[in-house]
């Protein structure tokens, strides 16, 4: 994977993220790891833009979601379960991303993007339950941004330790992915608690305006 990045640079990393997000299961971890590093010259001596590379591998990701859920959309679960097998797309990875998306819904394309396992497979129950495409395409935009850069910013940063971090970024994710969660929970439920609150303060639309005592406007 190192060689092909590599070699081919930002077209590389668009087109394995585009594959993980495909369900086949190559690290993004380790792709824009070495993308990052690729674009500090940690691995050859012509390199790309950092930003060209997190881009990439965000438009890649968004590709290979949208290819799945249309397999999920149109195909249907025992096309899935059929010829799964030949993108090492295993039952119980199926499985365990379905009951993701049953308990959370829409939100879980968002989060599961910080899942590992999860956000391989997530496109698929998406598009099995028929998710609007327009809000699919979104939410799964705005979930693959945060994580993509942030390896790639990490990559850039270690230069040619990017294994190394990789190693270590499979226990973390789960970390991340809960610091997240809990994140987006306590900003949502601020959010509403706001908006209850002016609701309350303003007064209420078409209530009459007391007229002044006569005594008052003949003073």
């Amino acid at each position: 994977m190192q060689h092909f990045i590599a070699n081919h640079g930002v077209l590389a990393v668009f087109l394995l993220m585009a594959l993980e997000s495909a369900c086949v299961p190559i690290p993004s971890e380790v792709i824009m790891l070495i993308g990052g590093a690729l674009a500090a010259g940690a691995i050859e001596d012509a390199h790309p833009s950092l930003v060209l590379v997190i881009i990439a591998g965000v438009v890649g990701n968004v590709v290979g979601s949208y290819v799945a859920w249309a397999v999920g959309r149109f195909g249907g679960p025992a096309v899935i379960r059929r010829f799964g097998r030949y993108v090492f797309l295993r039952e119980h990875d199926l499985e365990k991303a379905e009951r993701w998306f049953e308990r959370r819904g829409a939100a879980s394309v968002l989060v599961g993007r910080l899942l590992p396992v999860i956000r391989t497979f997530i496109s698929l129950p998406a598009g099995i339950a028929a998710m609007p495409p327009l809000r699919f395409g979104v939410y799964t935009t705005l979930g693959c941004i945060p994580w993509t850069a942030a390896l790639g910013i990490a990559g850039y940063a270690v230069g040619d330790h990017w294994e190394k971090i990789a190693n270590a970024f499979h226990g973390p994710s789960y970390i991340i992915a809960a610091v997240v969660a809990v994140a987006l929970i306590i900003l949502a439920a601020r959010h509403v608690k706001r908006r209850r609150a002016a609701a309350t303060a303003e007064p209420a639309s078409g209530e009459p305006v007391a007229d002044e005592p006569i005594s008052d406007q003949m003073a």
